[in-house]
Order: C-alpha cells, then structure tokens, then sequence
C-alpha cells in the first residue's frame, strides 16, 4: 500500500479523504447513494475521472458499492481503525505504461528480430482469438507488450514493463477497473496492436513510438467511461463493428 502526506498525494486520494470525512461525520447512512459523479465534480471542483479514482478507492476498501448505471451507495461507515489507504490507480499505471512502453517500441524498432515480429504477429492472432472467447483471458495481450519489451535487449526496459504490467493486477484499485472493464467487454484492439507491429515491421521508432502511445491512449479512454452504463453500450457496439470489419476483410 502506498500512502503520502497532503501535501504530495494526487486530487483523488485528497477527494477521497474528503468523501470519507462525510461519511464519518454520519452525512451518509449504510444504503444511501452518494450524489451523482457530475454533481461531486461541480462540488469539489475536481474532473469526473478524479471522483471516479476517489470512489474506486473507498469501493476497494469496502466503503461502498458500484452499481453500474445507478451510482454509487454506502456499504458500510468507516470505523475507528479505518484510515484512508492507496495503491496505485490503473489510471496512474497506464500513464506510466505509455511513457515507457512508447519508448519501448521505438527501441524496439531499431534491435527486433525477424523471429521477434513472427512472434507479435502470432500473439496479434492469439489476441483476436481470446476476445472472440466470452470466457477468454488477456494473456495474449500481456504477451505481446512484453516480448516488445524483451526486444529492446534491454533487460532493465524488460523488467521496468513487466513491474508495470505485474502492478495491475497486484495494486487492488488497478484490479477492480480492469475487471470493471472486462466485464463491459472492453477487450484490447485487434487493429491497435496491428499497428504497432507493422511500425515495428518498418523499422521506424517515431511511427512505433506513436502506435503505441495511440494504443494506451485508447486504453486509458476506455477505463474512464468502464463504469458508465451509456459509455458501456457504445464499447460493446463498438467491439462488434470491430470483430464484423475483421470478419468482412478476412473472409
């Protein structure tokens, strides 16, 4: 768990400690919703992703409970020995995934192998294959962010990705919205990874550079709207043009 004094901690553990001083103060009985993401926003002068940061935080310490399309409600009020905790946000963790995996692949291009890109391309088919699966994991996505992290022949570059990609699922709050997520179907994009694997094909740093940054910029836009019931019906209708456009060209 990572905690930090007011003075260094990001806008959302600071709303979040906030939230958990209204409840303290018997504001918010066990049951009662929480005003509406917007509303928190205009009261704290703080931007939706802030308040949806803060509220996964109190939701991961059992504070309250999400219920896509309704809000947020009160579970239980914090307790004597309760103190607000933090780990890493998943926002946080996929800021920091495009700042070293976008210097990644541009490294990347300029050392890969013939063998290194025959690997990508399979784990691009592999990802097409688990998203095609209801019940299907995000290995093969896992996979190929790291085998580019190996190309680099940079065993520090390796190992800084594959903390990142270890802190998902170790940090509780990067956890639950990708879980959030998976469970509104947003899967990684076919065509996303397709493209960095064809900069990384062209030898160009700059082009993999951006396909990539392009790629987690995606990714960070679909954790932000993972727990809106309207945002969750356009990703699904969305990830069905996507998988109807790939069937139509393959066939």
């Amino acid at each position: 768990m990572n905690d930090t004094s007011p003075a260094q901690e990001r806008l959302y553990q600071d709303l979040a400690r906030r939230l958990m001083d209204e409840l303290v103060s018997g504001r918010y009985e066990v049951g009662d919703r929480l005003p509406a993401e917007r509303e928190l926003s205009a009261q704290f002068n703080v931007s939706r992703p802030t308040v949806r940061e803060a509220v996964i935080a109190l939701e991961v310490q059992g504070l309250v409970e999400v219920r896509v399309g309704s809000g947020a409600y009160v579970r239980r009020l914090p307790g004597k020995g309760d103190i607000p905790g933090f780990n890493i946000s998943a926002f946080e963790l996929t800021e920091a995934r495009l700042l070293f995996e976008g210097e990644a692949a541009a490294l990347a291009a300029t050392t890969i192998t013939e063998e290194g890109l025959a690997e990508l391309a399979a784990l691009v088919e592999e990802i097409e294959r688990e998203n095609s699966n209801p019940h299907g994991t995000e290995k093969a996505d896992r996979a190929f962010h790291l085998a580019i992290a190996r190309a680099t022949r940079n065993a520090a570059v390796a190992e800084a990705v594959e903390r990142l990609w270890s802190l998902r699922a170790d940090s509780p709050e990067s956890a639950l919205l990708h879980e959030k997520a998976r469970s509104a179907n947003i899967k990684p994009v076919v065509e996303e990874h397709t493209a960095v694997l064809e900069a990384l094909r062209a030898r160009d740093p700059a082009a993999a550079r951006t396909a990539m940054r392009t790629h987690l910029a995606s990714v960070l836009d679909s954790l932000l709207f993972a727990t809106e019931e309207k945002a969750i019906a356009e990703a699904r209708r969305a990830s069905q043009a996507r998988r109807d456009r790939y069937t139509k060209a393959t066939s």
